[in-house]
């Protein structure tokens, strides 16, 4: 089974973890595997985008525009940037939290975060919208969103591999200590999207 995901937010989110997990999780399951990110000027809040392309067929790592299976959006605004990256079927997870640009702090520009929704619901035909950051919170830190959207394309049954061995990998690669708001987090990302 092949399986292409783009996660699109800014820095300072765990986007290159969440890639990095599920990467290191499609190698323990012997599945070839190519990521690349694309990540912006700005260590904090830079615009960050990740590729994970995961199954045999893959002729680099870079998904192509309308190439993508799914698509997780870790901020509202940079959901938006990487909707191009999604097939026509393609599921959408996206946090419905906002990060607010330094641009709009200046004065420079908006940042509508109500029309920005109303045109990720008109422009996907498979979208997952909740806000992936407070459940996070709720799990003890706003650090586990990455993981929290994790939980959530689990329960979707996108990847290709299971759940169990999603989490095992996880729980490999983060400090000990942290287990438990992770965990916890995971299974908020479940349960935002009907599952577990």
């Amino acid at each position: 089974m092949r399986c292409d995901i783009v996660i699109a937010g800014v820095g300072g989110q765990g986007n290159v973890l969440a890639s990095r997990i599920l990467a290191r999780a499609a190698m323990e399951y012997e599945l070839p595997v190519q990521t690349s990110e694309a990540i912006g000027m700005a260590q904090r809040e830079g615009v960050v985008m990740s590729h994970v392309r995961m199954g045999a067929g893959n002729y680099g790592s870079l998904i192509p525009n309308g190439g993508a299976d799914v698509l997780l959006g870790f901020e509202l605004a940079e959901t938006i940037r990487g909707l191009d990256k999604i097939k026509n079927d393609g599921v959408v997870i996206a946090n419905s939290y906002t990060i607010y640009p330094v641009s709009v702090s200046l004065g420079i520009s908006q940042y509508d975060p109500v029309g920005l929704v109303d045109y990720l619901k008109k422009n996907t035909q498979s979208l997952y919208l909740f806000d992936a950051t407070a459940l996070a919170s709720q799990a003890g830190t706003v650090k586990a969103t990455n993981i929290v959207m994790l939980g959530a394309l689990e329960a979707l049954k996108l990847l290709p591999y299971g759940g169990d061995h999603l989490k095992e990998v996880m729980l490999n690669m983060i400090p000990q200590k942290l287990h438990e708001i992770n965990l916890k987090a995971f299974e908020l990302g479940q349960q935002a999207v009907g599952g577990a």
